[in-house]
């Protein structure tokens, strides 16, 4: 009888072990390895799509031609903006995202949706039955769509060079199993061995393929770090599934920008792309109330006003509370300080709580001027003018910093009907404010926006 063979393996990042380590040489974390079998057939290898084997030898540099990528344009342009243009022959695309956020359902509407190529869904997860049903909801038919309930690579390859797709979706690559390994499925090694199958495939046949995959509890990609390095593109699909809005955000991208994310709306009939995202996340609001501001802010390459509600409040416990949802605590304790410290509101003594309308989780520095109009709007109880919104970084000496592509916020701004826009001095330098209608109003201390507005 063989013996079998057995490895460790770091949960965090993939690093293997012959033995058990307290902690990763690679990644420092502690406590993360695994024992699994990776006995492999020496006799069953991964047959090659083609018959035609590529010779790969030594070439110079300057005699590498080079040709412009050829995509398939999807009709989702939300989708085509956030890979850089549409889909890369030969391309292999990591989708992960939080369980019931519709991963599932928006690759299986762009598959039916893509009727002039011909499509493969994998799915490991879902029987022909299920995936019929969400078909019909979606309401959208495709000759041309084919589907395979298989967890085996080895038969998922065979059934492959019989149909020839032009397009691959695999949900998802947890639950795939390699006969070349005995561990169980969604095991690192697995995980590894299954999308390395797919990378080589992607790569000899020029076909794209799109890998949907689970995250773990702390919202990582479950399995080896080493995945996102194997694959091209890694897109993370998030939201709040309270909310109707999901967003596709580009965390790598070998064949275009990572600054790029689309924005979907969830439906009755699947994910309806969001074209202009800036007239749903402001509320419409009937009558004026405080502690509301808008601040014009970026999201990868597209500017987008959203809408922050803040409420300050007399403590009544011994120690006043921070609440936020959507922005970062720190960086909001960062300016009640310079509030307190430079404009003299004693915020000390309040609790204060902080909302991005709309289920959004904002990161750019910009909507730094709003956050503080919206606090002090609800210190004072005086509501803001409802035409007039902010973009600008407030700094620890309560400067109001400078913004990049402030004319794309302004222009933004003004599409939607903005009167007023609070913008730093320092930007002001930066663009021709006669070539808008709005009004610029350039700011350069905290003290000098309340002076304006209340």
């Amino acid at each position: 009888m063989a013996k079998i063979k057995t490895s460790f393996f770091c949960n965090n990042c993939g690093h293997e072990s012959t033995k058990w380590l307290g902690k990763c040489p690679s990644c420092n974390e502690w406590n993360t390895f695994v024992e699994e079998v990776i006995e492999k057939n020496k006799n069953e290898i991964w047959s090659n799509y083609s018959n035609e084997k590529k010779q790969n030898k030594v070439i110079a540099l300057n005699h590498v031609t080079t040709t412009e990528d050829k995509r398939i344009v999807t009709k989702d342009a939300e989708l085509n903006r956030v890979l850089g243009g549409g889909i890369v022959l030969g391309s292999i695309v990591l989708v992960a995202g939080e369980p019931g956020i519709g991963k599932s359902t928006l690759f299986l509407q762009h598959g039916l949706m893509m009727n002039n190529i011909t499509v493969l869904y994998i799915s490991g997860e879902e029987s022909e039955q299920q995936i019929k049903m969400r078909a019909d909801r979606l309401k959208v038919s495709n000759d041309n769509f084919y589907l395979l309930t298989e967890t085996s690579t080895q038969t998922i390859f065979q059934e492959i060079k019989k149909l020839k797709p032009q397009l691959v979706i695999v949900d998802s690559v947890q639950t795939l199993q390699s006969n070349l390994i005995e561990a169980g499925a969604g095991s690192i090694s697995q995980i590894k061995e299954c999308a390395a199958e797919f990378q080589r495939f992607a790569k000899e046949t020029n076909t794209p393929v799109f890998l949907i995959g689970h995250i773990t509890k702390d919202g990582t990609i479950a399995g080896p770090k080493v995945l996102e390095h194997m694959v091209d593109t890694v897109l993370q699909f998030e939201g709040d599934r309270h909310y109707a809005y999901r967003i596709l955000r580009t965390l790598k991208n070998r064949f275009g920008s990572t600054a790029e994310l689309g924005i979907y709306e969830m439906t009755s009939e699947g994910m309806g792309t969001v074209n202009n995202p800036s007239e749903i996340l402001i509320t419409q609001r009937e009558e004026q109330l405080s502690g509301s501001a808008i601040a014009a802010t970026i999201e990868g390459m597209r500017p987008l006003l959203i809408e922050v509600q803040a409420l300050v409040t007399q403590s009544v416990y011994g120690t006043p509370q921070r609440t936020v949802t959507g922005f970062d605590l720190r960086r909001l304790q960062l300016l009640l300080a310079v509030l307190e410290k430079r404009g003299g509101f004693l915020f000390g003594t309040k609790d204060v709580f902080v909302n991005i309308a709309g289920g959004l989780k904002v990161e750019d520095p910009s909507i730094d001027l709003a956050v503080i109009c919206a606090l002090l709007s609800s210190y004072e109880d005086v509501p803001l003018p409802q035409q007039i919104c902010f973009a600008g970084e407030v700094g620890l000496n309560g400067e109001i910093r400078a913004v990049n592509r402030i004319e794309q916020r302004i222009a933004e701004a003004e599409k939607l009907g903005f009167e007023k826009i609070f913008v730093s001095k320092f930007n002001k330098k930066g663009f021709n404010s006669k070539a808008f209608k709005i009004e610029i109003v350039a700011v350069s201390q905290v003290h000098e926006v309340y002076q304006k507005l209340f």
